[in-house]
């Protein structure tokens, strides 16, 4: 498990029941109700949806500058919540997400901006799903699984040393997206904002 093992071994994320990969039960239902000229089969599904973050994937998304994350509470009441890149005090950018193993994903929160809308749903229901868009190269993934909230130790602050909690992601699909109807943004560096 590497560096974050003690930390990752303390989690307990409870049993986990994943949908099938070709869709949970109303997934496969608007499949019904509305057809699509692309139809899903388990072959397709399983060479696309995997419930482990391959290299590649994990070279991806610790790349990425930023993502999204969804989660609801045990009432059903929804959060979308950007995550963003923060910076050490020598200004080098630090990794918003990390791959722990191949079926861990770990990252920081700082403040939950006083609000811990994300981490109070997290806390009464452990469903997570994360979108990581790469609006350059027109590139997506998706990961969906279970998380865990823990207060960061030694090993999190040398990483992300502002962080206050740390969150540990189980996956349970992890797939790349097709690049439709991804507009194409270039980045601006930061000396052409403050100008």
């Amino acid at each position: 498990m590497g560096k974050f093992s003690e930390l990752v071994s303390k989690l307990e994320i409870g049993e986990s029941i994943t949908d099938s990969r070709t869709g949970h039960s109303g997934e496969l239902l608007m499949r019904e109700r509305f057809p699509s000229a692309y139809k899903w089969d388990e072959a397709a599904a399983m060479g696309m949806v995997r419930d482990r973050i391959p290299p590649g994937l994990a070279r991806f998304i610790e790349s990425q500058q930023f993502f999204f994350i969804a989660t609801a509470n045990a009432h059903g009441h929804c959060d979308a919540s950007f995550r963003g890149r923060e910076y050490s005090a020598f200004g080098k950018p630090l990794p918003v997400a990390l791959a722990v193993d191949e079926f861990r994903l770990i990252f920081p929160d700082y403040s939950g901006n006083g609000l811990y809308n994300s981490l109070g749903n997290i806390a009464t229901n452990p469903h997570i799903g994360m979108l990581f868009i790469d609006f350059q190269r027109q590139q997506r993934a998706r990961v969906n699984g279970k998380a865990a909230i823990t207060p960061a130790n030694a090993e999190v602050k040398e990483i992300w040393p502002m962080a206050q909690a740390v969150v540990v992601v189980m996956v349970e699909q992890a797939y790349p997206n097709c690049s439709a109807r991804i507009p194409r943004f270039t980045t601006v560096p930061e000396s052409d904002l403050t100008e």
